[in-house]
């Protein structure tokens, strides 16, 4: 590395004094400063590629740093150095946007790994005119598709994200594009050449979690006939993302906390930690804080997964993104099937515009491959989509099933509508998703696919669980043949 300067800020001298040796001997240039106003001076004089700033400074804090260069140097990594055990300063100034943060005393290994990264990070990226990557101008942008002004935001925010290693909570409805969110936010930072590892939790059955995550030693239990790595080595120097993550159990929860803490993964049958190095990315479309108060999710957990919140969008709040999403998917359908172009009708793509789309960005694609099967002349009429003919309300869809009973009400207010405002032919409500056990699960499942008429997609937003999850319950209560 050469031609590249990093700025050290710290008011004590032998602190500085050890950081500008070590990354001297890494080939690189240095500049020292003792205080907040030096620093923006030497910032100003010598845009440096990287900045390491201690939190606590004699005019300010290191917090001052960093919104400093967001606002004017926006690709100019910053790392925060903390005291020991200092996590709630640490999540400050990630949400502040600090690309990474080290806790006194400083692991030279540790120091040199994240400057490695940082400034690649930063690489061609230097000065006030260096502006922030928008997804016009972004080689990944184009796979998130939607031009409104909620998805300009997102974009944006991506794109911020990606430039941080602080740990993601991606919140948003079912089918609304949390996994594909969660890999622009790889694609676009500096982890893109390593793996990104998706997983599904609600997805692994209990007694194979452990093994899932940290893998196992050959021998380690019935049928662990070789050696196995885990999701965590799979995803070493990459991103690993979470998802439906409010569906582990207690036990393995305890787990996963104390190897995101430790950076360190113990398999199934083995005696010592293997080091790991991977962001992570988390989402569910439950509400965390609900599964926290009603004691289904740890407290703990909860606060290092949430250091960022990233909220995605439902369809029904970009409408404007409706019939651009519906054009894309008809052409992918079309090459897909390789037949000529489908198309949507006048009236067909009214009817498209004034449904709120319950199942999202999935439902949409859902429907639009029925329709391209059903339609004639490879034109799709409204009666080809099969809408409900009373479309669910706004209202309905923000409040799935899957949502625990809240914690507390408005005055004056309570969790159900009132009874003079339901329909009469509305079907007998299904019971909030809390089974004591797996034949009241079995029950439950069968209930809603019976409701919904064996429509899985539907059963799946009844329950307020992903596709995925429901199948994997069908299969396991052998419901296929029902």
């Amino acid at each position: 590395m050469t031609d590249q300067t990093v700025l050290i800020i710290d008011d004590e001298p032998d602190i500085r004094e050890l950081l500008e040796i070590t990354l001297l001997r890494m080939g690189l240039d240095t500049v020292t400063a003792g205080d907040v106003q030096t620093a923006l001076e030497k910032i100003e004089q010598y845009q440096p590629n990287l900045c390491l700033t201690d939190m606590k400074l004699p005019d300010g804090n290191g917090i001052d740093i960093v919104r400093y260069l967001q606002k004017n140097y926006p690709h100019t990594p910053v790392a925060v150095i903390t005291a020991f055990g200092s996590m709630d300063t640490a999540v400050e100034a990630l949400k502040a946007g600090a690309y990474d943060f080290v806790s006194k005393p400083v692991e030279l290994p540790k120091l040199r790994d994240l400057v490695q990264t940082a400034l690649k990070l930063s690489a061609g990226k230097k000065g006030p005119h260096a502006q922030a990557d928008t997804a016009s101008d972004d080689p990944h942008g184009s796979s998130i598709l939607g031009d409104s002004p909620a998805m300009r935001q997102l974009k944006a925010t991506i794109g911020k994200l990606a430039r941080s290693q602080a740990p993601v909570y991606i919140h948003g409805e079912s089918g609304s594009g949390k996994e594909l969110v969660a890999h622009q936010i790889h694609l676009q930072g500096n982890r893109t050449k390593a793996p990104f590892i998706p997983v599904n939790c609600g997805a692994i059955p209990e007694n194979l979690m452990e093994s899932e995550f940290f893998g196992h030693k050959k021998g380690s239990f019935t049928g662990a006939v070789a050696d196995k790595q885990g999701l965590f080595q799979a995803a070493h120097k990459g991103t690993l993302f979470l998802d439906e993550v409010a569906d582990l159990p207690l036990t393995m929860q305890v787990k996963l906390l104390r190897a995101i803490q430790e950076g360190a993964v113990k398999p199934v049958g083995g005696l010592e930690e293997m080091p790991v190095d991977v962001r992570i990315l988390s989402a569910t479309h439950k509400s965390l804080e609900h599964e926290v108060a009603a004691g289904r999710f740890r407290q703990d957990l909860y606060y290092r997964l949430n250091v960022i919140k990233l909220k995605v969008p439902p369809l029904r709040e970009r409408q404007e993104d409706i019939l651009p999403l519906a054009d894309f998917f008809l052409r992918k359908i079309a090459e897909r099937w390789q037949m000529p172009p489908i198309r949507l009708s006048p009236a067909a793509r009214s009817e498209l515009e004034s449904y709120v789309f319950p199942g999202n960005v999935r439902e949409l694609e859902n429907i639009l491959e029925r329709a391209s099967t059903l339609c004639d002349n490879n034109t799709i009429q409204p009666d080809d989509l099969q809408l409900p003919a009373a479309s669910i309300t706004a209202d309905a869809v923000a409040s799935p099933l899957s949502t625990p009973a809240p914690i507390s009400h408005a005055p004056g207010t309570t969790a159900e509508e009132p009874e003079g405002k339901k329909a009469k032919t509305e079907p007998e409500p299904l019971p909030a998703w809390n089974p004591v056990d797996e034949e009241a699960e079995r029950d439950l499942i069968l209930r809603a696919l019976e409701q919904t008429r064996w429509n899985r997609t539907k059963a799946a937003e009844v329950l307020g669980m992903t596709f995925r999850q429901l199948r994997y319950r069908i299969q396991k209560y052998g419901l296929d043949e029902g």
